[in-house]
C-alpha cells in the first residue's frame, strides 16, 4: 500500500519511512526538503491537500515543532494544515489516518498542547462522525538517532558535574526507543490491520517510568561512566536556561518543553508491547542501539 507520510524528513519520520519499508509498503515522503512545491504551513484547505493524495491508501502526519518558526508558526503546523489534510483524505476517500500528538498534549495550556491537542480533537471529531479511521499516537520522550533531544541527553551524560532543573528531579518520563516507536506507527497505518488495530488516542510509552535525572544516570553508566555529580538549579535559574532554549531554534529545552514536564508524562507500557507483538527496548540498551559516536542531527 501506498503511505503518504508528512514530515518523513524528520527524526521520527525518517524511521517511519524505514519501518513501512520494512512492512513492504510503499511510502510517499512529502516535505519541503523532497518536494518544493510542498511547504505545509501554505497548505491551508483541503484542496490545497488533493493534488498530494491521488493514489493514497493511508496517511501520516508526523509534522511537529517544539515552538513558532519564522516561516511557520504553530498554529499552522499543529493545526491549521492537519485540520485542511484531514478534510482532504474525508474527501479523498482515505480512512486511515495516523496523527502523531505527544504524551501529555491533554494537558497544559502551552501553544505546543493547544495547538496539539486541537488537531487531535478534530480528527477525533471526524472519526466519531464516521468520516475516517484515526488513530492518534502520543509517545512520551523518544530516543534515538536523529534526535536533538537525545544528543542533548547524551551530552549532559558526559558531564562529570551536571547542572539541572529540579523539575528533572521530580517529573516522570517513560523513554521510548524511536525505531519501536516508527514501527508501531507503521503497523497502525497498514490497512489491512485497520480493523485489528486500536483507533482513537493511543498512549505510547517506554518499559521504565523514571526522573529525567535518573534517565540521565543510566546513560552515563550504559558509557561506562561513574555517577556524576547533580547541581540542582533554583527556580529562577531553570526559568531562566529555559528562556534561552527559547532563543535558540536547534535546542529542546525551552519553556515549551519545561511546561510540558509540570505533568508526568507516563502510560501503561503495555500498549507498546502489544502493538509490537515483542518487548520494547530497555533503556538500559538505548546507547548501544546509536551509531558510534552517538545520536546524529
Amino acid at each position: 500500500m501506498r503511505v503518504l507520510i508528512c514530515g518523513g524528513t524528520s527524526f521520527l519520520g525518517r524511521h517511519i519511512v524505514n519501518a513501512l519499508v520494512q512492512l513492504g509498503h510503499d511510502p510517499v515522503v512529502r516535505s519541503r526538503h523532497s518536494d518544493p512545491s510542498l511547504d505545509f504551513a501554505q497548505l491551508r484547505t483541503a484542496q490545497d491537500w488533493m493534488p498530494h493524495l491521488q493514489g493514497i491508501d493511508a496517511v501520516i502526519n508526523a509534522v511537529g515543532a517544539l515552538r513558532n518558526r519564522p516561516d511557520a508558526d504553530l498554529q499552522t503546523l499543529h493545526m491549521t494544515a492537519p485540520a485542511a489534510l484531514f478534510d482532504a483524505c474525508v474527501q479523498a476517500g482515505i480512512r486511515r489516518v495516523v496523527q502523531v500528538s505527544a504524551l501529555g498534549a491533554d494537558k497544559g495550556d502551552t501553544l505546543y498542547a493547544t495547538t496539539k491537542r486541537a488537531a487531535d480533537d478534530y480528527l477525533l471529531a471526524l472519526g466519531q462522525a464516521g468520516e475516517l479511521n484515526p488513530a492518534i499516537v502520543r509517545p512520551s520522550i523518544i530516543f534515538g538517532e536523529g534526535g536533538a533531544s537525545s544528543k542533548l541527553f547524551i551530552l549532559l551524560a558526559q558531564l562529570p558535574v551536571l547542572p539541572l532543573p529540579q523539575i528533572m528531579r521530580g517529573s516522570q518520563i517513560q523513554p521510548v526507543a524511536v525505531r519501536d516507536v516508527a514501527q508501531a506507527i507503521a503497523k497502525l497505518a497498514s490497512i489491512e490491520a485497520a480493523e485489528n488495530t486500536p483507533s482513537g488516542v493511543i498512549e505510547i510509552g517506554g518499559p521504565q517510568a523514571l526522573s529525567i535525572e535518573r534517565f540521565i544516570a543510566t546513560l552515563r553508566a550504559q558509557m561506562q561512566y561513574g555517577p556524576a555529580t547533580v547541581r540542582m538549579l533554583p527556580n529562577w535559574l531553570s526559568s531562566a536556561s529555559a528562556k534561552l532554549g527559547d532563543k535558540i531554534s536547534w535546542m529542546p529545552w525551552c519553556s515549551e518543553a519545561m511546561a510540558l514536564l509540570e505533568h508526568d508524562n507516563v502510560t501503561d507500557p503495555a500498549t507498546l508491547r502489544s502493538l509490537l507483538g515483542r518487548e520494547p527496548m530497555n533503556i538500559y540498551q538505548m546507547v548501544a542501539s546509536l551509531p558510534k559516536g552517538g545520536p546524529r542531527g
